[in-house]
């Protein structure tokens, strides 16, 4: 028997009792007549003691020699510790170490064990096995194992029966680029592997499953970021016989239930927001509500001026930026700078101070006099004390400008709490857009995705004001979910294809077998699928989904720690007839 205890259990009931303890070693301080060791494991920390009046020579030398990380074994007396440490769990106790042996040395690990380690994002992701024993990472995998199983409950006790879906599919010419995998035994083909299991779950409500989930890998070869890894993990669901306001309740009942659960925080009913509502006042389909900045359109009182800048501009919009008119000059030419990146892309920044008295001081006051300035306060919403940040040109970019500009001003001013949770509903989003480049309809979702059922008179005559069945669950300006209710109907499905370009026989190539389906009494259905790296670490009160992930990939899509991707030798490519340079 390796351990009667972990090295986190052991307390003052324990005091008197032989126990055995295997882990890590933490920390070896040796004073000569006395030596503690920190033996660590998944569970805490125990210390262990040797002294020269009740431990053996042998005992004493062999501890003088375990150095951080060696893995030991140690039996021994549980006694009361002389000098407590509240905080640590075992902090009341010690154990006086009877009989210990090294179960495995090891080398100095390149970077310290401890919360604050003094390894970089390289070197820990290169030795990802030994970060994982540092408690913020453990805690983290423990968290994301805790929220993986409260859905599962949840969902369980909601009728949905887990399923899995195949990891071998059939690449599409839709979304993003698939990963690819060439078939040994059909010489020429490939699988791809599923950036969603869409059209299996789908095929699940056919089947009449009803109700359907699936914590699921899925696989997406794009430009990687914080938030964003090539290979992830979805909540897949899918239900039948329902309209949009069933799915949106359900799983407004799993957020509420994780939010609860893991925070405490007990919220009401999600607000919901139509995606035109959410680009006029925040400039974005996914707003981080906790804050306030809303737009304000100053197009007509922003107009009557000789300004140039504006009345060249389709928009000018402001924003509010509350108790921020101690920001000095200097303060405000570095924000100009920072909106004048190539990243943002806006050619200059206009600012109003909120003066007391209800007076104005603006870096435009040689065209707008106090009036004006009266009338962008009142549309903003600015108050005594505000600074108002004004931008202006082309619609759609100055909205995603702005909105950059309020996301900085809210992490500047500290207004992006990770205690706070703001969660909103975003429905009606387009069906489909334009693309200049491709000179066709792209779908905004997917192409399984219905129109609106009051709008679909509209799919043939005026495709591009036809909104989608769809809806995307925003969480402190993060998107955790999305989805729709789906086509399931053979004819409205082929419509669909029709007006993205497939010919007939594209669609049937790609898609043949879903359409075959419809047409053996496919249910109305929809569903969602949740990204759980993100939902676990916004409700761990971070952003970045790395510090989530076991093993994560850095942000060019390589696994430092084992080198992929790497290159094969010739024999692996010669037998799934690839002719790629290969490694002799």
């Amino acid at each position: 028997m390796y351990r009667t205890h972990n090295c986190g259990e052991l307390n003052s009931a324990h005091i008197g009792k032989t126990v055995t303890l295997s882990g890590w070693v933490q920390k070896n301080r040796d004073k000569g007549s006395v030596i503690w060791i920190d033996l660590r494991d998944r569970y805490g920390i125990t210390q262990l003691i040797f002294d020269e009046a009740r431990t053996s020579e042998t005992l004493m030398a062999l501890a003088k020699t375990f150095g951080r990380e060696f893995v030991i074994q140690a039996t021994g007396k549980v006694i009361e510790r002389s000098s407590k440490n509240p905080y640590l769990s075992t902090g009341d106790i010690e154990l006086l170490v009877t009989d210990m042996r090294c179960l495995n040395s090891s080398k100095t690990p390149p970077f310290t064990i401890e919360d604050e380690t003094d390894g970089g994002d390289t070197l820990r992701m290169q030795y990802r096995y030994l970060d994982i024993r540092r408690n913020p990472i453990k805690s983290n995998l423990i968290f994301r194992h805790r929220i993986a199983q409260l859905v599962r409950n949840y969902l369980s006790e909601q009728n949905f029966i887990e399923v899995e879906t195949p990891v071998l599919i059939k690449s599409t010419p839709e979304g993003a680029r698939d990963f690819v995998v060439p078939s040994r035994m059909n010489p020429g083909q490939f699988y791809a592997l599923p950036q969603s299991p869409q059209t299996f779950k789908q095929l699940l409500m056919v089947g009449g499953m009803d109700r359907y989930f699936q914590i699921v890998k899925c696989f997406r070869d794009e430009d990687l970021r914080a938030d964003r890894q090539p290979e992830f993990t979805q909540i897949d669901c899918e239900m039948a016989f329902v309209e949009q306001d069933d799915i949106l309740e359900t799983f407004e009942g799993l957020t509420r239930h994780l939010i609860a659960s893991v925070t405490g925080n007990q919220l009401g009913a999600f607000p919901r927001m139509t995606y035109h509502e959410a680009m006029r006042r925040f400039g974005n389909d996914k707003p981080d509500i906790r804050f306030g900045m809303e737009f304000g359109e100053l197009n007509e009182v922003s107009k009557h001026k000789d300004f140039q800048v504006f009345n060249s501009s389709e928009l000018v919009i402001g924003i509010a930026v509350p108790k921020a008119n101690d920001l000095t000059r200097k303060d405000l030419d570095q924000l100009t700078d920072w909106v004048k990146r190539p990243q943002i892309g806006a050619s200059g920044l206009v600012y109003v101070r909120c003066l007391e008295g209800g007076s104005f001081k603006s870096s435009v006051d040689k065209f707008f006099d106090q009036e004006d300035l009266k009338n962008w306060a009142k549309i903003t919403g600015a108050s005594e004390g505000d600074i108002i940040f004004v931008l202006s040109g082309n619609t759609d970019k100055v909205r995603t400008q702005m909105s950059a500009l309020r996301m900085e001003m809210a992490e500047r001013l500290g207004l992006r709490d990770p205690k706070v949770f703001a969660p909103l509903w975003v429905i009606d989003f387009p069906l489909l857009e334009w693309d200049e480049e491709s000179n066709r309809y792209h779908a905004m979702h997917h192409p399984f995705t219905a129109p609106k059922p009051e709008q679909m008179n509209l799919l043939q005559s005026n495709p591009s004001e036809v909104n989608a069945n769809a809806y995307d669950l925003v969480l402190n300006g993060n998107e955790i979910g999305g989805g729709s209710i789906r086509i399931h109907d053979k004819a409205t499905q082929s419509q669909m294809f029709d007006l993205l370009g497939f010919t007939p026989e594209e669609a049937k190539s790609q898609f043949g077998f879903l359409m075959n389906a419809f047409e053996f009494g496919a249910p109305p259905h929809g569903g969602i699928a949740f990204g759980l790296d993100r939902l676990v670490a916004i409700l761990g009160g971070q952003e970045t989904i790395r510090e989530f992930i076991a093993f994560p990939k850095n942000n060019t899509g390589r696994d430092i720690m084992i080198d992929a991707p790497s290159v094969i030798h010739k024999a692996q490519l010669d037998e799934l007839y690839l002719d790629l340079q290969p490694l002799e």
